[in-house]
Formats: C-alpha cells, sequence, structure tokens
C-alpha cells in the first residue's frame, strides 16, 4: 500500500484552487482588502484635515487624559 504511481488527468493540480488559480484568487482578494482599506484612510484624512478647532480657555486648563477636555474646545465648520 503506497502511494499511487500514476496520475490521471482530473488529478493534475495546475489549475485546481490549491493552483494558480487559488493563488490569483488569494492575492486579488488581498490586494482589494488593501486598496479599500487605503480608500477609507484617504476619506477620513480628507473629511478630517479642514476641520479647525479653537481652544476657548486657557491651555493651563487642559488635563492631561481628562475626558472634560472637550468641553474646552469648538469645532469650526
Amino acid at each position: 500500500m503506497g502511494l499511487p504511481t500514476q496520475m490521471n488527468e482530473s488529478e493534475r493540480g495546475i489549475f485546481a484552487l490549491n493552483g494558480i488559480t487559488g493563488y490569483l484568487i488569494a492575492v486579488v482578494l488581498l490586494l482589494s482588502v488593501l486598496g479599500g482599506l487605503v480608500y477609507n484612510a484617504i476619506a477620513v484624512q480628507k473629511a478630517n484635515a479642514e476641520v479647525y478647532y479653537t481652544i476657548d480657555q486657557d491651555l493651563n486648563g487642559l488635563k492631561f487624559n481628562s475626558l472634560e477636555n472637550h468641553k474646552l474646545r469648538t469645532i469650526k465648520e
């Protein structure tokens, strides 16, 4: 009981999903995910690049890691 020594034409895996076709599907899928993430990153950057805010009070009123810091600024639209 050993491995078969003869391979039929239907058992060749060159264009099976574990061959070249599967490799190309994986590459196209990964590149499309990368493209979608890059597109979303650029869209978010564009949306936030021109949204300026000013601090209403003295900078000394800001506290490190405080949830109250958002009350000290005004977003200009």
